[in-house]
């Protein structure tokens, strides 16, 4: 994004502990630190965390511990690990919501819009989730306008399919947060 400057932007990043997808963690944050964003992961621990195709990443913080305020966007990956650790996570819901709240930029690509679904931010709003039919019912039952695409911006919420969109759904955020 030439021209611009984002190196004051803090973004959230939330990977699940284990079964992350590489991709949708790894190029979205190449596409931040390209900017100069400072950039905090999260998961369920502070222990390694360890992506599908053997990738790691350490989390600076526990998902409990975050207080949302302190960023302008939350953007968290999909994977399997996703849908086990982060769509029953209350404490995750509650985050995305109070940033969404807060007028931040929410962003949740592959399987995790269905975070965003059961925060009950999606309603009304165009959004894409990865192309299962789980994850579509999700999105449907929360009153989304779902629709199969590679990257969705919806006012401050950017939702992107799969892995294959995963730098183009980094792309989009960095636009969002350019906007805020």
């Amino acid at each position: 994004m030439a021209g611009s400057d984002l190196s004051s932007k803090k973004v959230l990043m939330v990977i699940a502990q284990e079964g992350f997808r590489d991709e949708e963690f790894f190029e979205p944050r190449d596409v931040f630190e390209d900017e100069g964003l400072s950039i905090t992961i999260a998961s369920n621990s502070t222990d390694e965390a360890m992506g599908v195709l053997g990738g790691s990443a350490k989390p600076d913080i526990a998902i409990k511990n975050v207080s949302i305020g302190e960023y302008d966007a939350i953007v968290i990956s999909g994977g399997p690990g996703a849908r086990k650790l982060l769509w029953p996570d209350k404490k995750l819901q509650d985050l995305v919501a109070e940033a969404f709240d807060l007028g931040m930029i929410v962003a949740a690509i592959c399987v995790s819009p269905v975070v965003l679904a059961r925060a009950g931010i999606l309603e009304g709003k165009k959004a894409t989730v990865f192309n299962d039919p789980a994850c579509i019912k999700e999105l449907l039952d929360a009153g989304a306008d779902y629709e199969n695409e590679d990257v969705i911006v919806t006012d401050n919420v950017v939702t992107g399919r799969d892995p294959t969109a995963a730098e183009k759904f980094g792309e989009a955020v960095l636009e969002a947060l350019e906007n805020i």
